[in-house]
């Protein structure tokens, strides 16, 4: 797999980091919503470059101009319900892809630490020779990463895949390392060390999912 840190050189994506992870901050969902929104659309652009581009003639009042554009068919999909700002962001900048969503979530059994991945939701057009686009904002143990990739698979054969997360645990990247191909590319804005006994990434951010849309009901 290749791994794209973007936070290995200083820009304005530090700013979007450090104010995603503020305790301060955070209180303004509104706010934490647009950064995780603004870091998507710095990690899409990033992603873009190494997309394939054809020649194209655009007829303009006064002539024409040649200009290299795009020549994927993307298909963005995110991890339901924290991915959606991130969702917006690579939306904003591939505006005409096609989009799915996937809900996967930790199930807790008996209130014990240890959890497996649940799958309930899947809306996805045909992946066929596409190139996917799969969002999470948090890479913590990267599960949820791995098993949403595995239930797409019946949806056919992407040409290739980028994954995108805003922020990501050693141990997360490890660990899809092991289950994606190496010419699966990995676009991340900061990447932290470790992983506390719950699964969540330290110093991380805390639940990017209830920091965007509020706590959720435990079942």
């Amino acid at each position: 797999m290749k791994i794209h840190n973007i936070s290995e050189q200083n820009s304005i994506l530090n700013t979007f980091i450090s104010e995603i992870r503020d305790v301060d901050i955070q209180k303004d969902r509104m706010r934490f919503r647009r950064n995780i929104e603004r870091i998507g659309e710095i990690l899409g652009y990033e992603l873009s470059k190494a997309l394939s581009f054809g020649s194209s003639q655009i007829k303009t009042p006064l002539g024409s101009s040649s200009i290299d554009l795009i020549a994927n068919d993307v298909v963005l999909c995110s991890i339901l319900r924290a991915g959606i700002p991130l969702h917006n962001g690579l939306l904003n900048y591939f505006d005409s892809a096609e989009n799915a969503f996937i809900s996967a979530y930790r199930h807790h059994s008996e209130n014990s630490d240890d959890f497996e991945i649940i799958v309930e939701y899947l809306a996805c057009p045909d992946l066929k020779n596409k190139t996917l686009i799969l969002a999470d904002p948090m890479l913590a143990t990267g599960q949820s990463m791995v098993t949403a990739f595995e239930a797409l698979k019946p949806y056919g054969t992407p040409k290739e895949v980028h994954l995108v997360s805003a922020i990501g645990a050693q141990e997360g990247l490890e660990y899809v390392e092991k289950h994606f191909g190496k010419d699966v590319h990995l676009w991340i804005a900061a990447i932290d060390e470790n992983l506390n006994e719950k699964g969540y990434i330290v110093p991380g951010l805390g639940d990017a999912g209830d920091l965007s849309f509020g706590e959720k009901l435990q079942h």
